[in-house]
């Protein structure tokens, strides 16, 4: 250790780095019990194909009925192992080691991550001594251990990565994201790339959370062709993706609807560049073909998805503002047409359509939700949804629009707290099934997916408002359409509480939080609840709202809302930029 000298700042190597490799290493003859375990621990961290080092520290009967993909318990360093209590008896059988660490996530067999409040974990390895290969001594081995593999989030974050898979709204022709995470380069039970992998998981299905609501086109029982471990595209760019027999007869809007899936999810892989998929059939003949620009156009959720998004706001003297993104002057606000951007009521918060035709406001102090044209100079309509609590805070929250041109809002009131959909931001208002929302549960904001399938809510409950992502089914019955948000899931459990939250991507949110005992930060996280070591935002102080991109424009700003210094604007690259001193509700359109 130096003893003299300048203290210099250094950055601290990431744990998780992708291009780091683990080896196992097989045990060593006459190796003791608690190399035994240490040896399994490490090797559970590696790539080597089937695990086959691993199962080497494993007697015979635990290493044919050991499944380690069945799950993942993610920890968030790796297991700590305890000294065993050695038996009083020497010809005691085996020994016990406690297994122990904070649980903070399950991977389950579909590749599904589901985040965890961090909680203890324990469980143990048994060792007991078994005839070594010659027949002449004994040797330890593992005849007892934990389900799956147990890992450290940085050994989790190296091997592994995030990839959406894609399916179809139930019922309708656009494209949902459903995260799940798959090996970085080959993965060991299967022996598939990253591409066939990502493959393979999109024709096994929806997660289990995701499935009520989604579709798929791919018939059931549809799977690569029995000897596919390897895809890449040729020359052109083209992947070409060989089925079974289960896939021979579909017809041509149904491989379109296939071909569409596998574009969306690969476009999500950097390792390759995909621009059409050819879909064989058993016998290697064509089904189909699609380009990657027409399966844009017809199944994004986002009309006219290579169009850019502009960030709006509410300024000082509670009128709309919009910022252009492509413009000359991207900080200098101007005025929106139309009665919201004319003063003609003031504005408590607002939202702005897709389409970026209309916006939504609650006005009022928060009684009323009106709908009004942004492009054109036309008198404001009569309000669409209006609340009856008594005090301002307990009427309605900020609205939000889904991609297919509903319009939802929350209704505060602690004597009848709802949710309500406006079809088309101009229809009969129906309200939305919320088995969730009794208890003392308040809605405090709400952001509706551009896909209409998933809502991030920040949910209020027993004075502490959590980050929930909800799912939407719309279902039939007698001729009406029943609309229920259910099986809310803590998309952020690490965080003690939330202030804010935007959709920034079809699986992607930017949020406002505090973990406990911590400073405020705006960060990324995924809807499943996953973060990354990157995904935090340069630090901000007193952001009360914020708003992120939809689409991939890497130029968008994220705009937000702070205390301190008003409405401000962060580029890729760049710190935090004033925009005006005072202002509120930013948002971008959605």
């Amino acid at each position: 250790m130096p003893d003299s000298g300048d203290v210099q700042a250094v950055k601290a190597s990431n744990a998780g780095d992708s291009q780091v490799r683990v080896y196992a290493v097989a045990p060593r003859d006459n190796a003791d019990p608690d190399e035994i375990v240490d040896g399994f621990l490490e090797a559970m961290t590696s790539d080597d194909p089937g695990f086959a080092t691993a199962r080497k520290y494993l007697t015979k009967q635990a290493a044919r009925t050991w499944r380690p993909e069945e799950s993942i318990t993610v920890l968030t360093t790796a297991p700590d192992r305890d000294q065993a209590d050695r038996p009083g008896d020497p010809d005691s059988q085996g020994r016990t080691f406690p297994i122990s660490g904070r649980r903070i996530a399950e991977v389950d067999a579909r590749h599904a991550y589901r985040p965890e409040v961090p909680s203890e974990f324990d469980t143990a390895i048994h060792v007991v001594q078994q005839p070594s290969a010659d027949g002449k001594s004994k040797e330890w081995r593992i005849d007892s251990l934990p389900r799956g593999l147990v890992l450290g989030e940085a050994d989790f974050l190296r091997n592994y990565r995030s990839v959406n898979k894609y399916y179809f709204a139930s019922g309708e022709s656009w494209l949902v994201a459903d995260p799940v995470y798959i090996r970085q380069r080959q993965d060991p039970v299967t022996r598939m790339d990253s591409v066939t992998q990502t493959v393979k998981a999109l024709l096994d299905g929806p997660t289990k959370w995701l499935g009520p609501a989604v579709d798929s086109r791919f018939p059931s029982g549809t799977e690569l062709r029995e000897d596919v471990r390897s895809l890449t595209p040729d020359d052109q760019s083209t992947l070409k993706v060989p089925l079974n027999a289960k896939a021979d007869n579909v017809n041509a809007p149904a491989c379109k609807g296939m071909a569409a899936q596998l574009l969306f999810t690969l476009g999500d892989l950097t390792s390759v560049r995909v621009e059409q998929v050819e879909i064989l059939g058993s016998k290697g003949n064509r089904l189909c073909l699609l380009g990657k620009g027409q399966a844009l156009q017809e199944f994004s959720p986002v009309r006219n998805p290579g169009r850019g998004e502009n960030p709006y706001f509410v300024d000082e003297h509670e009128r709309l503002m919009m910022l252009s993104v492509g413009g000359r002057q991207p900080d200098k606000p101007a005025e929106v047409p139309g009665p919201f951007g004319k003063g003609a009521v003031p504005l408590r918060s607002v939202a702005v359509d897709r389409e970026e035709n209309r916006a939504a406001a609650i006005v009022n102090d928060g009684r009323e939700l009106r709908v009004g044209s942004i492009t054109t100079e036309e008198e404001l309509p009569a309000p669409v949804v209006i609340s009856s609590a008594l005090r301002p805070d307990d009427r309605l929250s900020a609205p939000s629009w889904d991609g297919r041109g509903d319009l939802w809002v929350a209704d505060r009131n602690p004597l009848k707290p709802r949710l309500w959909l406006v079809p088309g931001g101009q229809g009969e208002r129906v309200e939305v099934g919320t088995p969730w929302l009794r208890d003392g549960a308040r809605v405090e904001s709400l952001r509706v997916s551009a896909d209409g399938v998933r809502m991030a809510l920040l949910v209020t409950r027993d004075r502490r408002t959590t980050l929930q992502i909800g799912r939407v089914e719309r279902t039939v019955e007698d001729g009406h359409v029943e609309v229920t948000v259910k099986d809310l899931q803590d998309a952020a459990p690490r965080l003690e509480s939330v202030t804010a939250v935007s959709w920034a991507g079809p699986s992607r949110l930017v949020v406002v939080g505090t973990e406990k005992g911590g400073v405020q930060q705006v960060r990324y996280v995924q809807t499943d609840g996953s973060t990354s070591a990157t995904s935090v935002l340069p630090g901000l102080n007193g952001v009360t709202s914020v708003a992120a991109p939809y689409g991939a424009d890497q130029s968008a700003p994220v705009v937000a809302n702070s205390g301190n210094d008003g409405i401000v604007r962060l580029v890729p690259g760049a710190n935090w930029q004033p925009v005006v001193k005072a202002g509120s509700s930013p948002v971008y359109p959605g």
